[in-house]
C-alpha cells in the first residue's frame, strides 16, 4: 500500500508547534503559541480536547500518563493525562524553556532553556535536579541516551554537546551549527535524536544533511542526505524500531531513510511549504505526525509500504544496464538493489529523486544526481525501455570514469536545471499595516492617524483615530464587508475588501471633510478583479487591481484616469499630487526581488516622473514600507533595515540610503516598524518591536525617533563625520524648492539656515584640510562654497601662509563672480519657471538674480569685520586703474530685502583699501578684475605687532597679521595683553581681531574706537608684549589683570635708562618687537607714520559710512565661522 499524505488541518495559532503520540498511539497531542495542549483522537477529530497550560507552550512530552509542558512563564509544568489536571511545577528557569523530553522509562525529564542551562529532573521527586552548564547561548534541543548514560544538547552557540548524566560533565562537543543569539534567529532548531534501543547512533541535523555519530567513540559514522532537501533540516526523529530516520526541513520537505541501507524510502512536501517544526513517529504503525510553524497538524501514513512494487521494476531494469558503466565497483554496488529510489551512502553522497507524487513508477526511471563526493558518478537519466538503450549504445564508449554517459535528448528525458532559482514574488501589502490574518491588527498607521481592525468572537469593527483631533474626531465603524485594506488622509478614509463568491471587491470611501451631508461612496470592481493596493492623495483616491489596472477617483467619487501597469502590484503610496506604484518588473533570482517604480503627478499638469525605473534593494531583501516623507520625498524601508529616499536634486531620481534601523536594534530578533519620515527636522518615526517585525495593537506602542545617517566611510573620524553631515543636509533640504514649486508658503529662514549649516561644515573641512596640508582638497571644497565663504577661505589661507592656495582660491572667486554677472542673461530664459517657483514664497522673490540670504548676510558681515579690522595684509602690485567688481552685489534690488552695495576698489595710488570691502555707492558698475589679492601692498615689518614671525628675505609677498585695536580701556588691556605662545601668538591676535570685527555693536562705538586707535603705544606696553611669555612661564595660571600687575612691578625694577629706551622706541612708532630691532633698522621707512595716520583717517570715514548702513538681522553664523577659521591650531 503506498504512503498517504493526509490533508493538514488547523491546530493552533501561528508560532512554534510541537507534537507527540501517547504511549499506545491512540491519540495525537499538540501544543502551540496559543498556550493550549490539544488531544486529537485522530486527524479528523473535529472536537479535540483542549487543556490551557499558559500563555504560550513551547514544547510538550508525554509518557506514563504524565504530560510535561514548557510554558512562557519560565516553568516546566506537569499535568495528568488525559484529564489535564495540573500536577505541580517540575522546575523553573530564568527564561522560558525551549525543549522538554522524557527518558526511555519516563522517570526523568530533561529541559533546555534560553538561559543557557540544561536541567535533568526526577519526575517523582522534583527536588532531585541536575544542572548542566557550559553552553554560551540558548539551548535549542535535547535527546536522552536510551541507556540513561548520556544526554545530548544543541545550542545557539553553534555546538552540540554530549553530557555524562552521572557526573554532569561534558564528554564531547562538536561545532556543527551556525551561531546565533536567540532561538527565533536560529536557521534550525536542530531537534536531534538518539537511536532507540541500543543507542549506538546519535542523529544530528546539520544544514541539509543528517550526521550520525557512533556512541563512545563519538566519531562520524556516515551522513544521510538527499537532493530533495534544498534548505536546512529542522528536526529529526527515529522510528520506535530504530531502523528508520525521518527529517523535516524549513521549507516543508519530509524525507525518510532506511538507516541500515542508507537509502531514502520516502519523500513528501508540505502542501504550503511551511517550516516543519515537529515530528513524531507512531509507536506501532508506520505513521508520522508533523506540525508546522503556522500551527497546522498533518499525518503521513504507511511509510515505506510501497517499496516492494518499486523493487520489482528496478530489478527488471538493471539487467539491461550492466553495459552502461565501465565496470566500476561502486557502480555495480549502486545498481544492485533498489534503483527507483537513489541510494544514499557515505561514499556516494547525496542522491536525489524527483517528486514521487509527480513521477509514476512504471514510467521512465528518474535521474539520480550524486553531488557530495568528488569521485562519484552522475548516471544521467535512466531509460525504462531497453530499445532506447540500444539506440544509445554507440555513445557509451565516450563515457569516462567519474563522468556520465552522453545521452541524447529524448522525449522521455527529465530536464534538470542547476542554475539560479527564481525568487517567490512578494505579495501586495499596505504600508503601515500588520498581517491580515491577525484578529487585532493595524490597517494603517501614518502621519495622519491610526486605523485598527478587530475581528474576534465579540466584534468585527474598525476604529479610526486621528493624531490631531482638530481634523476629525475618533470614529468606530462596523466591518460587515470584512475590509482588509485601509488608508487615511486629512480628507478621507479609504477602505477596500476582497471579493467573495457572492460579492465583488469593493472600494469604500468616507469623505469626512466634505461640506455636504453625503460623505460616503462605494464602487464595485468588475467581476474577477480584486483590489490589491489602495492609497489616498490630495483630492484623489486610487486602487491597483489584480487585472494590472490602476483606477483613479476623485475624493468625491468621480472616476478619473484608468491605466495599466506592467506587473503585479506590490504597494502604492500617495502624497499631495504624487502617486507612486511599486510592482514586479519580472522574476528575481537567488532571493532578490525584481521591482519597478512608477511615479506620476495627478494635478492640473499631469505628468509621469518615473517611467518604471528599477527599484534598488539590498540583496535578498524585500519591501516592508513604502511612502512619502511629510515634505513629499519618496521613501522606502526594506526588510534588512535600510531606509532609502529618492533624492530630488543632485543626480536626479536616485535612491540614497539615509538610515539603517538594524544599527539601532539591540538584538537580532528586534526590528523597527516605520510609521513616518520627516525631512525637517530629520527624523525617522518608527515603533521598536522586541522579538517581532510588527507591534501588537495593545498595549499602545510607543513611537521612537531615529536620526538619519548616510553610510559614508570613516564616520568615526572628524572628516568623515563632517562629510556625512554636509551631504545629508544637501540631500534632505531639497524639499524647500519642491514645496515652493508646488505653491506652499515657506519661511525663507528654513532655506537660509540650511545653507548656513552647509557652509559652516565646508569651512570646517577646509580648515581641517589646511592643517593636513591638503591644498588640492581645499580647492575642491571651495568649489562647493558660496561666494562669501570662498573669500573667508582666502583669508584663512593667507593667514596660514599658504599663498599658492590663496592665489588659486582668488581665481576661483573671480570665476564665481563672473558667473553671477552672467546670471541675468540666463534669467530671461527662466522667467516663466521662476514665476511659477516663486508662487509659494511669502515675499517678493529675487532669489534667481542674487545670492541666497546666507550670502547677503555674510557679505555685510565681512564688510563690517574688514572696516573694524583695518587689515594690514597686502601685496606689492602695479597701480590698478580699473574698478573691481563686488562678487556679492545683486543685479536686482528690492526694497524689502537688505541689499549689499556694489564694490569699488580704488587704485593703489589712493592708498591701501580692503579688497573684501563693499562700498556704499549702489550705482557703481561691476567690472571684472584679475585677482582678489591684486590690491594688497607689502608693508614693512615695523608696522606689524608681532616680531616673532619669520620674515621671508626674498621678494616673495608676505601676509602680515592684523593689529588689534581696543574698543575701550578695558578692551585695550584684553586686546594687547593676551596669553601668547611662540607658535600661536599671531593666530591669537588674528582670532580676536576677527571676532571683534564681526560683533554688531562695533559700528556704534566706532568714533570712540578710532580716537583711541590714534594713540601711540607706551613703552610699558611694548615691554610687556616682549616679556609676556616669561611672566606666564614663571607664574602659570594668572589672569589678564594679574599679568598686567606683575608686568608693572617688573617694569619698575628696570633702571631708568632701560625704561627710557623702551619709551623712546614707543615714541619712534616702530610698533615692532625687540627681537626684530635689527631687521627694523634695515627695513625702516620714514613715511610709515604718515601712512599710519592716513590709513586711520580712511578707516574713520569707512566706519562713519558703515554706521549708516542697514544691519543684517543675523550675524551670529558668520561670527562663528570667523572665530573658527582663525582660531589657534
Amino acid at each position: 500500500m503506498p504512503s498517504v499524505q493526509k490533508p493538514m488541518r488547523y491546530g493552533h495559532t501561528e508560532g512554534h508547534t510541537d507534537v507527540c503520540f501517547d504511549d499506545t498511539g491512540s491519540c495525537i497531542v499538540t501544543c502551540g503559541g496559543d498556550g493550549d495542549v490539544r488531544i486529537w483522537a485522530n486527524l479528523d477529530d473535529d472536537d479535540p480536547k483542549s487543556i490551557n497550560v499558559g500563555e504560550k507552550a513551547y514544547s510538550c512530552a508525554l509518557k506514563n500518563g504524565k504530560l510535561i509542558t514548557a510554558v512562557s512563564n519560565n516553568t516546566v509544568q506537569i499535568h495528568t493525562f488525559p484529564e489535564g489536571v495540573p500536577d505541580g511545577i517540575l522546575t523553573r528557569f530564568t527564561t522560558n524553556a525551549n525543549h522538554v523530553i522524557f527518558n526511555s522509562d519516563g522517570s526523568k525529564v530533561a529541559a533546555g532553556s534560553s538561559d543557557f542551562m540544561v536541567k535533568v529532573v526526577e519526575v517523582t521527586d522534583s527536588s532531585k535536579q541536575k544542572t548542566f552548564r557550559g553552553h554560551d547561548a540558548p539551548v535549542l534541543s535535547l535527546s536522552f541516551d536510551p541507556k540513561d548514560v548520556y544526554l545530548a544538547s544543541a545550542s545557539c552557540d553553534g555546538s552540540v554537546r554530549v553530557w555524562k548524566i552521572a557526573d554532569q560533565t561534558c564528554t564531547t562537543s562538536w561545532p556543527l551549527l551556525q551561531k546565533c543569539n536567540d532561538v527565533i534567529n536560529a536557521k534550525s532548531i536542530c531537534r536531534l535524536g538518539w537511536q532507540p534501543g541500543s543507542g549506538e547512533l546519535l542523529a544530528i541535523p546539520v544544514d541539509k544533511i543528517v550526521k550520525l555519530y557512533k556512541r563512545e567513540t563519538w566519531e562520524s559514522q556516515f551522513d544521510l542526505s538527499d537532493t530533495f532537501i534544498t534548505l536546512p533540516l529542522n528536526v529529526v526523529t527515529w522510528s520506535p524500531c530504530g531502523h528508520y530516520l525521518a527529517a523535516g526541513s524549513v521549507d516543508g520537505s519530509i524525507v525518510v531513510w532506511n538507516v541500515e541501507t542508507q537509502e531514502c524510502i520516502e519523500r513528501m512536501k508540505h502542501e504550503k511549504n511551511y517550516t516543519i517544526c515537529g515530528l513524531a513517529w507512531h509507536p506501532k504503525y508506520k505513521h508520522i505526525a508533523y506540525t508546522d510553524t503556522e500551527g497546522n497538524l498533518g499525518l503521513l501514513e504507511n511509510i515505506g509500504d510501497g517499496r516492494k512494487a518499486d523493487d520489482k521494476v528496478a530489478s527488471e531494469v538493471t539487467k539491461d544496464y550492466d553495459g552502461l558503466f565501465d565496470g566500476d565497483d561502486d557502480d555495480d554496488d549502486y545498481l544492485n538493489g533498489d534503483m527507483i529510489e537513489p541510494q544514499s551512502s557515505p561514499k556516494a553522497g547525496a542522491n536525489e529523486d524527483d517528486d514521487d507524487d509527480l513521477m509514476p513508477t512504471s514510467g521512465p526511471l528518474r535521474r539520480a544526481v550524486i553531488d557530495d563526493d568528488d569521485n562519484s558518478l552522475d548516471i544521467g537519466v535512466i531509460k525504462a525501455s531497453s530499445s532506447l538503450l540500444e539506440k544509445e549504445d554507440d555513445d557509451d564508449d565516450d563515457d569516462q570514469t567519474g563522468g556520465f554517459p552522453a545521452l541524447p535528448p529524448s522525449s522521455t528525458q527529465q530536464p534538470f536545471y542547476d542554475g539560479p532559482m527564481p525568487t517567490p514574488k512578494q505579495r501586495p501589502f499596505q504600508s503601515g499595516s500588520t498581517p491580515a490574518h491577525l484578529m487585532h491588527r493595524f490597517m494603517v498607521w501614518n502621519s495622519v492617524g491610526i486605523i485598527r481592525c478587530y475581528n474576534d468572537e465579540q466584534d468585527n469593527a474598525i476604529d479610526i483615530e486621528f493624531h490631531d483631533t482638530s481634523i476629525h474626531h475618533a470614529t468606530h465603524l462596523p466591518n460587515s464587508l470584512n475590509h482588509t485594506m485601509a488608508d487615511l488622509s486629512a480628507e478621507a478614509v479609504l477602505l477596500a475588501c476582497e471579493s467573495t463568491q457572492e460579492l465583488a471587491s469593493k472600494l469604500h470611501c468616507i469623505h469626512f471633510s466634505s461640506w455636504d451631508t453625503n460623505k460616503e461612496w462605494t464602487v464595485d470592481m468588475p467581476k474577477d478583479e480584486d483590489i490589491e493596493a489602495i492609497c489616498l492623495g490630495q483630492g484623489w483616491a486610487a486602487c491597483a487591481t489584480s487585472a494590472l489596472l490602476v483606477r483613479v477617483f476623485t475624493v468625491g467619487g468621480v472616476q478619473r484616469e484608468i491605466f495599466s501597469f506592467p506587473g503585479p502590484v506590490v504597494s502604492m503610496a500617495g502624497h499631495g499630487e504624487q502617486l507612486m506604484i511599486i510592482y514586479h518588473r519580472g522574476t528575481g533570482f537567488d532571493g532578490d526581488q525584481c521591482l519597478g517604480v512608477q511615479l506620476m503627478e495627478l494635478g492640473k499638469k499631469k505628468k509621469q516622473i518615473l517611467h518604471g525605473d528599477p527599484l534598488s534593494l539590498t540583496k535578498k531583501s524585500y519591501l516592508v514600507w513604502v511612502g512619502f516623507s511629510a515634505e513629499g520625498m519618496k521613501c522606502l524601508h526594506e526588510q534588512e533595515g535600510r531606509v532609502s529616499s529618492c533624492a530630488r536634486g543632485g543626480l536626479g531620481n536616485t535612491w540614497i540610503p539615509v538610515c539603517n534601523t538594524r544599527e539601532h536594534c539591540k538584538g537580532k530578533s528586534d526590528h523597527y516598524w516605520v510609521v513616518g519620515v520627516h525631512e525637517n527636522p530629520q527624523q525617522l518615526r518608527c515603533i521598536p518591536c522586541k522579538g517581532a517585525r510588527f507591534p501588537p495593537t495593545l498595549p499602545r506602542p510607543a513611537v521612537a525617533i531615529l536620526p538619519f545617517k548616510l553610510p559614508y566611510c570613516q564616520v568615526t573620524t572628524e572628516k568623515g563625520q563632517m562629510e556625512e553631515q554636509y551631504w545629508r543636509s544637501v540631500v534632505l533640504h531639497n524639499h524647500v524648492d519642491y514645496l515652493s514649486k508646488n505653491g506652499y508658503e515657506l519661511d525663507e529662514n528654513v532655506k537660509s539656515q540650511s545653507v548656513k549649516e552647509q557652509q559652516e561644515l565646508l569651512m570646517k573641512l577646509f580648515a581641517l584640510s589646511c592643517k593636513l596640508e591638503r591644498e588640492y582638497r581645499c580647492v575642491e571644497l571651495a568649489d562647493l562654497m558660496t561666494q562669501n565663504v570662498v573669500n573667508l577661505a582666502i583669508k584663512y589661507a593667507s593667514r596660514s601662509r599658504r599663498l599658492n592656495l590663496a592665489q588659486r582660491l582668488s581665481e576661483m572667486a573671480v570665476e564665481k563672480a563672473s558667473e553671477l554677472a552672467t546670471a541675468p542673461e540666463d534669467e530671461e530664459e527662466e522667467e516663466d519657471f521662476r514665476k511659477h517657483l516663486n508662487a509659494g514664497y511669502s515675499h517678493p522673490a529675487t532669489v534667481w538674480s542674487r545670492l541666497p540670504v546666507r550670502n547677503v548676510q555674510q557679505n555685510q558681515e565681512v564688510e563690517d569685520a574688514e572696516e573694524a579690522d583695518a587689515c594690514e595684509e597686502a601685496e606689492e602690485t602695479p597701480e590698478v586703474h580699473k574698478q573691481r567688481p563686488n562678487p556679492f552685489s545683486k543685479s536686482v534690488t528690492s526694497a524689502e530685502v537688505t541689499t549689499p552695495k556694489s564694490a569699488v576698489i580704488a587704485s593703489s595710488s589712493q592708498g591701501r583699501v580692503n579688497p573684501f570691502k563693499v562700498a556704499s555707492n549702489k550705482k557703481d558698475p561691476v567690472v571684472p578684475s584679475a585677482n582678489v589679492l591684486d590690491t594688497m601692498t607689502k608693508y614693512s615689518k615695523k608696522t606689524s605687532l608681532s616680531g616673532s614671525r619669520a620674515v621671508n628675505k626674498q621678494s616673495t609677498p608676505v601676509i602680515k597679521p592684523l593689529i588689534p585695536k581696543p574698543k575701550s580701556k578695558q578692551a585695550s588691556a584684553a586686546s594687547f595683553f593676551q596669553v601668547r605662545t611662540p607658535n600661536s601668538s599671531e593666530k591669537t591676535v588674528e582670532e580676536r581681531e576677527e571676532k571683534a570685527g564681526n560683533e554688531p555693536h562695533e559700528v556704534q562705538i566706532a568714533p570712540q574706537e578710532n580716537t583711541e586707535n590714534r594713540r601711540p603705544k607706551t613703552g610699558f606696553q611694548m615691554w610687556l608684549e616682549e616679556h609676556r611669555a616669561n611672566i606666564l612661564t614663571d607664574n602659570p595660571g594668572l589672569n589678564e589683570a594679574e599679568v598686567i600687575k606683575e608686568g608693572m612691578s617688573r617694569f619698575r625694577l628696570l633702571s631708568s635708562e632701560e625704561r627710557m629706551v623702551w619709551t623712546e622706541k614707543a615714541k619712534g612708532g616702530t610698533g615692532g618687537a625687540v627681537n626684530g630691532l635689527a631687521e627694523d633698522k634695515k627695513r625702516k621707512r620714514p613715511a610709515a607714520d604718515e601712512e599710519e595716520v592716513k590709513k586711520n583717517q580712511e578707516e574713520k570715514l569707512e566706519a562713519s559710512n558703515l554706521s549708516k548702513k542697514p544691519k543684517p538681522s543675523d550675524q551670529s553664523a558668520n561670527a562663528r565661522l570667523s572665530a573658527f577659521a582663525f582660531k589657534p591650531s
